[in-house]
């Protein structure tokens, strides 16, 4: 397994550790359902360095960028980024990524873990033009602080007005006495919160500096395990979970980061669908009768037709009842449409519900 510059440090501190997406992860230090709160009501930090990063340089980086990531990256103006997805040829999803507009020229894609590979050899595949690339995610550190508390846990490490960054902004400024960090308010939780990207040979160091000064505002190191219930209350894709290769963007909601006044990878497949009309849509639901629906869960209607699966689902720490995503036939996806949640032989009840969750 792979291993980020913290995963010593983890394993000093108690963490559980499992593999993750090729990596050693901490799903947790304490418990899932405390350190969901900690983040949701104060604030924690998580190691999320097994994320990937790529640069993209020169002339010819836009123009790349325009043609295999969905959304309009020519929109983005300096210390801004935006969320989007790398549609494949046949109109699945290769990956959804953030892209960073750094400079003139310069930008920076976040993409998931267990599709750097992948991802990478996309990039250059279709880097038909020369733009420059380079795959920075072994020497890149991230940490992600998340919570209400934020940005006061964190102001005393640097000169940067944290509070005044707005969403989907970022800076690149000095933090715990290193240069040019990169401090972002893009978020995963939807508690609020920074994410700071920065050299490995610092990661130990920052971290330590954080858990120190954080400690009067209750911040906590957090797992992969409260990661998951803190997106999915939100209503936020996993890739692997929610999407993936085969299915559809537009099918899973991601219409709003579409834009077709550019021409891009599978545009054409897309707007076809779009003209048919979608067969599927990924829902939220939440349980009426007691239960907890998870993962490959079979979703049937009233007289026990099956209609789809569940892609992600728990118990929420929050609202204290069974939440989840799933595919459903499009008749069944307006908002209060009664389904059944097949869990373990029985139909338990559920209806679908706006996201987010909370």
């Amino acid at each position: 397994m792979k291993t980020t510059p913290l995963t010593d440090t983890h394993i000093a501190l108690g963490a559980k550790m499992v593999d993750f997406a090729g990596f050693y992860m901490p799903v947790r230090y304490s418990s899932d359902l405390d350190e969901h709160h900690c983040v949701r009501n104060a604030v924690g930090m998580f190691d999320v360095s097994h994320m990937g990063e790529f640069i993209l340089k020169g002339d010819k980086a836009l123009p790349l960028l325009q043609k295999i990531v969905s959304n309009d990256v020519s929109k983005l103006e300096r210390g801004q980024a935006l969320y989007g997805y790398l549609p494949n040829e046949t109109g699945g999803i290769v990956d959804d990524l953030l892209v960073y507009h750094l400079d003139d020229g310069h930008y920076m894609c976040v993409v998931n873990a267990g599709n750097i590979d992948k991802d990478w050899a996309w990039f250059n595949q279709h880097n038909t033009e020369g733009a420059e690339l380079h795959n920075i995610s072994e020497n890149t550190a991230l940490l992600a602080i998340q919570g209400p508390k934020a940005a006061e846990a964190l102001q005393s490490l640097t000169d940067v007005d944290l509070a005044s960054i707005p969403y989907y902004r970022f800076v690149r400024g000095s933090f715990a006495g290193v240069e040019n960090v990169i401090i972002s308010a893009t978020g995963y939780t939807g508690a609020g919160g920074f994410e700071l990207y920065f050299n490995k040979v610092h990661a130990v160091d920052i971290w330590n500096k954080i858990l120190e000064t954080g400690k009067p505002f209750g911040l906590q190191p957090i797992g992969l395990g409260a990661r998951d219930t803190l997106r999915l209350e939100k209503g936020f894709c996993l890739y692997g979970n929610d999407i993936d290769d085969t299915t559809s963007p537009l099918e899973a909601g991601l219409g709003w980061v579409t834009k077709f006044n550019k021409d891009f990878i599978a545009k054409d497949i897309l707007l076809q669908q779009k003209a048919d009309g979608l067969k599927h849509k990924l829902v939220g639901f939440t349980m009426i009768d007691r239960g907890i629906p998870r993962g490959h869960y079979i979703i049937k209607d009233a007289n026990g037709n099956e209609i789809g699966h569940v892609t992600s689902g728990t118990q929420s720490p929050t609202l204290g009842y069974g939440v989840g995503l799933g595919y459903v036939d499009t008749v069944f996806s307006s908002i209060d449409s009664e389904i059944y949640i097949d869990i373990r032989g029985k139909l338990l009840k559920a209806k679908v519900v706006k996201l987010p969750f909370l």
